[in-house]
This record gives structure tokens, C-alpha cells and sequence, in this order.
């Protein structure tokens, strides 16, 4: 996206009038689904949980710990606005994720002090 430098903030990129107009036709649980979905592919495979050979290559706990805390922060301040129907599917997901993440750790976190859990409360 180039930007008019006699305004600093005008784009002048025809693609980047269209990603607006293509945007702003995306309903909000749309685009929060999306993104949580996209935090639960990225700590699945921080989790070694990619459905491929060598998956465990992929395993990093430190980021996977990041990603599950932002998605249950997402999930648990979202689901008032997203509805039941989709929260229900993305905080089932969060806990698989919270699970994993407990199994793949040498040394488990103490319950409650996992990641995400101070939005979601102890997993077992």
C-alpha cells in the first residue's frame, strides 16, 4: 500500500480501496473466529501436534504458551459478543490446546498457572 505524502495517511493503492470494501463486508464474529482459529493452528504446532511426520520438530513450548494465553484472552472476552453456537466450538478447541500443552510439558504447571488459565480457570 503506497501512501499520498500530501495527506500521510491516504492510501493510493487501488488493491488497498478493494481490501477495505472486502473487509468491511466481513461480519466482526467472522473475523474473531478467524483469528482464533489461526491462533489454535499456530499452538497446535507448537504443541508437536502437526499431523506430519517429524511434528515433534515443531515443538516449542515458550511460543505454544503465548499463543494458548492470547487465544483464551480472545475466547473468554469475545464469547458474550461471538455467541454460544461459536464460543462453545472455540473453548472446546482452547482446552484440547490446554491439554496438550500440560502432556508435552516436562514439567506440568502448577493448576491454574497453565497457559490461558488465569482467563479460564484450572483444566484438568
Amino acid at each position: 500500500m503506497t501512501v499520498d505524502p500530501s495527506t500521510d495517511a491516504t492510501p493510493t493503492d487501488p488493491s488497498a480501496s478493494q481490501a477495505v470494501r472486502d473487509i468491511a463486508d466481513v461480519a466482526a464474529v467472522e473475523v474473531i473466529t478467524t483469528a482464533a482459529v489461526h491462533l489454535m493452528s499456530a499452538a497446535a504446532v507448537k504443541c508437536g501436534l502437526a499431523d506430519e511426520p517429524g511434528a515433534a520438530d515443531h515443538l516449542d513450548l515458550d511460543e505454544a504458551r503465548k499463543l494458548i494465553t492470547a487465544l483464551a484472552a480472545l475466547v473468554t472476552t469475545a464469547a458474550p459478543d461471538i455467541g454460544n453456537q461459536h464460543a462453545r466450538s472455540l473453548r472446546d478447541g482452547l482446552r484440547s490446546l490446554q491439554l496438550a500443552f500440560r502432556e508435552a510439558s516436562l514439567y506440568p504447571d502448577a493448576p491454574g498457572e497453565g497457559p490461558g488459565e488465569k482467563f479460564t480457570g484450572a483444566v484438568s
